[in-house]
């Protein structure tokens, strides 16, 4: 290890260690997660695309690196991570790399040694802040960009439509940076699963649902998804979203979304259901909202979050629509709310 520094924008210098093979200063948007376990999940997420990851969480690599159906896609995609410690000798059978060789191998800058509890002070007190992580500088002088300014959904979306399975019931995934956990949920069903680019016009295919995918970033960057979405919801076939489609879906019927000071990530959000009023334990990872007081009269909240009364699902009174801010597929996190899938499966099954 080399001394580093975590330089944040608000003027804030934290000092640590990096592996002595990094070299160039990384920029991104500093921001935490809450998580206990689960970093390969979390890592290969593409949600995080332009984020420089503060895990929480004191030991980070304690269980290794496994196979690659534990990952969420096929590459780390966070912009750097942040540690107080990390375990360099895991033992778990299953483990195919650590933690530090796994990093090492997709060349994803690290900074250990950081106080990353003060660090989430700062964050919860200021917001979520740009940052960098650099090695062998001197000068705290560092000219930091926004890191979120670009649309990094045209980064993490497919080039080209891809089908999956060979089920009865057909099924359009907008991919915005989608979890393949997503799709394997969907092709747990009698599906067939057609793979879309965020900026696909989708519209003359032939389909019995549409299924939004998350995706990191800001939602209004995705003006062509939006624009395809809007026609389609002006037909009744089931439409159902995740995280930034649930945003996605909002902006789609006229209503507005903001930009959460420093988001929910991690996969312990409680969330409640307003129409059972039953409480389920999530996972979240997104840095904006829907802004309840936009939605259109034939539209309300389903699900709020119990830590900030924030939207936590929306849907339509009338249509099959629906879309929830958290993640149901989990992975990782609890299962609580693996029934969404269900659901839109079901309405699927009644329209066709």
């Amino acid at each position: 290890m080399i001394p580093a520094k975590l330089c944040l924008a608000t003027g804030e210098v934290l000092y640590g260690f990096s592996p002595e093979w990094q070299k160039d200063i990384t920029f991104g948007e500093v921001v935490f997660n809450t998580g206990m376990t689960g970093y390969e999940e979390t890592l290969t997420d593409p949600s995080y695309s332009g984020q420089i990851i503060n895990f929480t969480y004191p030991i980070i690599g304690n269980y290794g690196v496994h196979q690659r159906s534990r990952w969420e896609s096929n590459q780390i995609h966070v912009s750097g991570v942040i540690c107080q410690s990390v375990y360099t000798k895991p033992e778990h059978y299953e483990k195919q790399q650590t933690f530090l060789e796994w990093l090492h191998t997709f060349k994803i800058p690290l900074i250990v040694g950081i106080d990353t509890r003060h660090l989430t002070k700062i964050l919860r007190t200021a917001g979520v802040i740009n940052g960098a992580i650099v090695c062998n500088q001197t000068n705290d002088d560092i000219k930091i960009p926004n890191a979120m300014a670009q649309n990094w959904v045209a980064q993490v979306s497919s080039k080209e439509i891809v089908k999956h399975g060979s089920g009865k019931y057909k099924i359009i995934l907008v991919d915005c940076g989608s979890k393949e956990n997503i799709l394997r949920l969907l092709l747990s069903f009698d599906t067939e699963v057609t793979v879309v680019p965020y900026n696909y016009d989708y519209t003359n295919l032939k389909y019995d649902g549409v299924f939004l995918s998350n995706g990191p970033g800001d939602p209004k960057q995705c003006t062509t998804t939006i624009a395809i979405l809007a026609q389609v919801l002006k037909q009744n076939k089931p439409v159902y979203g995740i995280c930034l489609g649930a945003q996605l879906m909002a902006l789609a019927v006229g209503a507005d979304t903001y930009k959460l000071k420093f988001g929910h990530r991690g996969q312990n959000q409680p969330c409640i259901d307003l129409v059972t009023q039953k409480c389920y334990l999530t996972s979240q990872n997104h840095g904006y909202a829907v802004d309840a007081t936009t939605l259109p009269d034939d539209w309300c909240v389903s699900f709020k979050n119990l830590n900030d009364n924030t939207v936590a699902g929306i849907k339509n009174k009338y249509k099959p629509f629906a879309a929830v801010q958290f993640h149901p597929e989990s992975a990782p996190g609890p299962e609580d709310t693996a029934y969404f899938f269900a659901d839109f499966i079901n309405l699927v099954k009644q329209g066709v």
